[in-house]
């Protein structure tokens, strides 16, 4: 039912844009200059068959992944890193707090001025665009974790190595790929704008020279597509998410509640033990 709802909810979409743009409609909006479905449709027929298009499709996509997997990295260490020790915060905090207001964007003069080509600037303000995110929700993410579940593993022999594999980590792991999530969208309005910019392949490049030779069609082309990779590639990393999240959602030691009218077991029993505790005992 929920597909079924999707689906009439897209085509209604489709066929309101039809009309308005087939008939001219100008009230307060001007949809005359719009071209029309079928007119986006067949430009997106010709353009499927050209290896230009491939070729952007595979440009932007490269740069995406390269840029967000930097930032991921980057974001969970150094998250991680500011939630768990005082003296990395007090020496990064500051200097990544002046920096996170500034849009990724207006990283362009930066990127032009540091690195020798413009592919590594864009991929430069890919990643600082997802960097913040991941690194702000994994902070948060450690710093909300019950004091307990660490003390546990500590009473048992764990070290900060097992501390930190086996509780923190997987603790924070919904936190974290809320982060990656929201990352993963602001990457794609980035590097869209930076292949814009300073591009010279990519589906934002192909998307603004369009728009330079008034080729209306194919600019809805390029934002179909822009459209279609953000969904496909946000749907990817919110599916990895919840089989992640999933398989650590119920660690060694943790049992099901009773059933309604039976007797509840003690607290000590059904207490929640951090992924690892076991084996650090």
């Amino acid at each position: 039912m929920r597909y079924a709802l999707r689906v009439v909810s897209l085509v209604t979409a489709l066929a309101v844009w039809q009309a308005l743009t087939s008939y001219d409609v100008t009230l307060w909006l001007r949809f005359e200059q719009f071209p029309t479905v079928t007119e986006v449709a067949d430009a997106f027929a010709d353009r499927l068959v050209t290896a230009a298009y491939w070729q952007d499709l595979g440009d932007s996509l490269t740069r995406i992944v390269t840029g967000f997997t930097l930032a991921a990295l980057a974001g969970i260490g150094l998250g991680t890193a500011i939630a768990r020790s005082r003296l990395v915060e007090d020496l990064l905090g500051p200097i990544l707090e002046v920096l996170r207001p500034i849009p990724a964007i207006a990283l362009v003069p930066v990127a032009i001025l540091l690195f020798p080509s413009n592919e590594q600037g864009i991929v430069f303000i890919t990643g600082a665009a997802a960097f913040f995110p991941v690194l702000v929700s994994t902070r948060h993410a450690v710093r909300a974790l019950p004091p307990l579940w660490e003390e546990a593993v500590v009473t048992m022999g764990g070290g900060r190595a097992r501390v930190l594999l086996s509780v923190v980590l997987p603790g924070a792991l919904p936190g974290i790929f809320s982060g990656l999530s929201v990352g993963i969208g602001v990457s794609w309005i980035c590097v869209i704008s930076a292949e814009m910019i300073s591009g010279e392949y990519g589906v934002g490049y192909r998307t603004w020279q369009d728009y330079t030779v008034v080729d209306y069609p194919a600019v809805f082309v390029g934002m179909v597509t822009i459209g279609a990779l953000g969904w496909l590639t946000s749907t990817a990393v919110e599916w990895l998410g919840r089989r992640v999240v999933g398989q650590r959602s119920a660690p060694a030691g943790v049992r099901a509640p009773a059933p309604v009218g039976r007797a509840r077991p003690s607290r000590a029993a059904t207490a929640p033990a951090p992924a690892g505790a076991e084996a650090a005992s």
